[in-house]
């Protein structure tokens, strides 16, 4: 049996299955337009991302300690304990009258935004990571457009937007379960993984201070690169409905998933790409490259869109370029630095760095389209942010390898002696 455990497509499957019911107890809920509900002179629903989107990002400024410093046995213990309950917070979100209801999904943001840092601990440094993390970065693809497809399929057959939400939970919940049993069975990478990958450690405070400042200005660069594609991606997630409405097309519960299987797909062979490249350096360079592509993708796709490009092809295009950045921050960009420098720390400590700035620029962002321009479409928006912000992350993410590529560089005229010599950087 532990054969079986310790091979890849097994850790795949338990980590794709856990995330992917995730979204179940997270996205459902913005299938649903809330159509013609204001309070506090602000949309309901604008409201509703707003404090999830909050509980998420209080979530992600905790897991930068919880996830950095969790254990292997903690990890399965926070993962049920969170997710069941995610499912409580909705069913409080159903009983709880409009407008107050909000703060159970702040709730549900707040049980679920360590969730993927847990998960993404059972996968780190082993030779076969950008493939693992590739197959879970996957799942919350095509998750995200799955959970809108059966929030909007529970719609139309009758339930109510209040209750909704449960009830996609409620579908979701022993199958989460259950891949967190699989998660369970993984067992710890082998000393062939740590020789090549470095061994992975919790962090302490003053651990983690240590090596961000060793490496502030570069990864200021891509944590603000990372900014960019959160702020991008949660738009065009977030507001679905209300985007392909303005494109022209009706409600469907299959067109979610249809455009993010595609997507997915895209990602997944370019971002696994990075498993044939042994050289941690050269893997680190591709992932930048990658994340480069991405950027100058969304531009690109605002232009075509303006002389005629298919709409649907529009948005998954820009959905393959918010993703490839975003996916190589998750599976190639962070594994990859820390098995270059071989130094003691763990992924999820970068990962909720960037994810809790990402989140919280989020916010302002919605606030200030909501007050300083409310009466602006949410594709106008989102054609702006593709236009600015892929054109700035492009700049920044070349900054970043130039900073990078110095630094290494440096380090290869005088090599540091905990490196090993097949990570020299030939």
């Amino acid at each position: 049996m532990r054969r079986i455990f310790s091979h890849p497509v097994w850790a795949t499957v338990a980590a794709f299955g856990t995330y992917f019911c995730m979204y179940g107890f997270r996205k459902p809920y913005t299938a649903a337009t809330y159509a013609n509900a204001i309070f506090f002179h602000v949309d309901y629903k604008v409201l509703l991302v707003v404090f999830q989107t909050l509980g998420y990002v209080l979530a992600k400024w905790i897991g930068i300690k919880v996830v950095s410093e969790a254990t292997r046995g903690r990890r399965l213990v926070l993962l049920t304990g969170l997710i069941v309950l995610a499912e409580v917070t909705l069913l409080l979100f159903g009983i709880v009258p409009r407008p107050w209801n909000i703060i159970f999904l702040l709730a549900n943001g707040l049980s679920l935004g360590i969730v993927f840092g847990l998960v993404l601990g059972f996968l780190e440094g082993r030779k076969h990571t950008e493939a693992l993390v590739a197959g879970l970065c996957t799942s919350f693809i095509v998750s995200d457009g799955f959970a809108k497809s059966v929030g909007t399929t529970l719609l139309d057959r009758g339930v109510s937007e209040t209750w909704m939400p449960a009830a996609a939970g409620g579908l979701f919940l022993i199958p989460t379960i259950l891949f967190i049993l699989m998660l369970s069975c993984v067992p710890a990478p082998s000393e062939a993984d740590v020789v090549h990958r470095s061994q992975r450690v919790p962090m302490n405070a003053l651990g983690r201070r240590k090596f961000f400042t060793k490496y502030g200005l570069g990864l200021t660069g891509i944590v603000v690169a990372y900014l960019f594609v959160t702020l991008i991606r949660s738009v065009r997630a977030d507001f679905a409905p209300e985007l392909w409405k303005s494109l022209g097309y009706h409600q469907d519960p299959a067109l979610f998933t249809q455009s993010e299987l595609l997507v997915s797909l895209g990602v997944l062979v370019v971002s696994s790409l990075a498993i044939l490249i042994y050289n941690h350096y050269h893997a680190f360079r591709f992932s930048l490259l990658t994340s480069l592509t991405g950027f100058l993708l969304l531009p690109i796709a605002v232009w075509g869109l303006n002389h005629g490009m298919d709409k649907f092809a529009f948005m998954v295009i820009i959905g393959f370029g918010v993703y490839l950045p975003y996916v190589a921050v998750h599976n190639t960009i962070f594994e990859r630095l820390i098995s270059l420098t071989r130094e003691r720390a763990n992924i999820g400590f970068l990962l909720y760095v960037a994810d809790s700035v990402g989140y919280t620029g989020y916010i302002f962002l919605m606030l200030f389209r909501y007050w300083a321009n409310p009466g602006e479409s949410i594709l106008r928006l989102l054609l702006r942010a593709c236009v600015v912000l892929g054109i700035a992350g492009a700049a920044i993410i070349a900054f970043s390898h130039l900073y990078f590529r110095r630094k290494f560089e440096t380090a290869r005229r005088t090599p540091p002696r905990s490196i090993l010599p097949e990570e020299k950087f030939a």
